[in-house]
């Protein structure tokens, strides 16, 4: 029997997450750029909304199934879903917190953390590299959590399941 590592959701092309990813770089490096904030906290509502609800509600990445079928793309190997959504939702929280710091006068703080996921979906645009992804396979209580949140199990927290680990002496292991 093969372990599932990820609870039952939609398959995705990961191509659209690096096109979306792109294209929301751009519209934070312009919000940045014009002095936009409300454009940058936009850009993480949008992320919320994706990571609550699916990632086929991630605006940036909407135009990609038309793009590939205009290039006459074909089909390559879909991912889970939930590492993008888990990845989103990091974007999502370091935009909310830079919006706190927009408000409160810390411009710079705030642009600081827009640029950081700016960033990281510049990183994955470019070379297919999610690192909100990859802390998602870490096996550690957020994404466990984060699953949770849609009420669904996950194998990443095989602790959980099958409760606490203990040790074992080569007597009781014979």
């Amino acid at each position: 029997m093969s372990r599932v590592l990820t609870p039952p959701a939609r398959s995705i092309d990961p191509r659209g997450q690096r096109f979306g990813a792109g294209v929301s770089a751009i519209v934070l490096g312009i919000a940045f750029v014009l002095g936009l904030p409300w454009l940058a906290v936009l850009v993480g509502l949008n992320l919320a909304i994706s990571a609550a609800f699916g990632t086929r509600l991630f605006l940036p990445g909407r135009p990609w199934p038309v793009i590939r079928r205009a290039l006459h793309l074909g089909p390559v190997e879909p991912e889970h879903e939930y590492p993008p959504r888990f990845a989103q939702a990091l974007g999502a929280v370091f935009i909310g917190l830079g919006a706190v710091f927009f408000l409160a006068g810390a411009t710079l703080v705030g642009w600081l953390l827009a640029g950081a996921v700016a960033a990281l979906q510049t990183l994955l645009a470019a070379t297919g590299i999610c690192v909100g992804c990859r802390l998602y396979f870490l096996r550690w209580w957020a994404p466990a959590l984060f699953a949770r949140l849609f009420r669904r199990t996950d194998q990443l927290a095989p602790f959980a399941a099958h409760g606490p680990i203990r040790r074992v002496d080569a007597k009781e292991a014979s």
